[in-house]
């Protein structure tokens, strides 16, 4: 799964933290999904605010990902690590060294025992023309990490696999 920084207000202040756990969960309107433990400080921070931004940290940015990873906002101000800026919503934080960024409005919350399931409408996405391709993110110039479970650890992108949805036409007309 790609690592990102999660990011939120909170006491108005920006804080971050490493997250494994996000996905889309619709197309129209655009929405992410993050999953977030009840203790993180950042999850405060979301209910507060009703926003988070979703930040892809590239490879060579590991040692901060992680730290954000290991200390918590309530203790340590890992703002102090970024160039946080912030678009539309203004208490999304989101950090000018990352590839992409996502900034979400808080749009639904699914408790569970142990986590907090956000679910985010994404009103705007920046990235530098560095890490584009005809417009669109390119995920080998975005360099982002990986990692894997449960053995916790990063990977880097490796080669190009095949296009989606095309790949695997080869295979119609020989269903049983």
């Amino acid at each position: 799964m790609a690592v990102t920084l999660l990011g939120a207000n909170v006491e108005g202040k920006a804080n971050f933290m490493a997250l494994g756990w996000a996905t889309r969960v619709n197309a129209n309107p655009p929405m992410l999904g993050v999953g977030v433990h009840k203790s993180h400080y950042t999850a405060k921070g979301i209910k507060e605010n009703k926003s988070f931004s979703v930040n892809f940290p590239e490879a060579e940015m590991i040692r901060e990902t992680d730290y954000c990873g290991i200390v918590t906002g309530e203790k340590v101000d890992k703002s102090s690590l970024f160039e946080v800026f912030y678009g539309e919503v203004e208490t999304a934080p989101m950090i000018k060294e990352c590839t992409l960024n996502l900034e979400c409005k808080l749009v639904e919350t699914l408790e569970f025992p142990t986590n907090y399931f956000f679910v985010g409408e994404i009103v705007g996405a920046y990235s530098e023309e560095q890490y584009l391709t005809q417009g669109k993110p390119d995920i080998k110039k975005m360099e982002p990490l990986l990692l894997t479970m449960p053995n916790n650890s990063y990977w880097k992108v490796g080669d190009y696999g095949g296009e989606a949805w095309k790949i695997g036409k080869s295979l119609k007309g020989n269903e049983k």
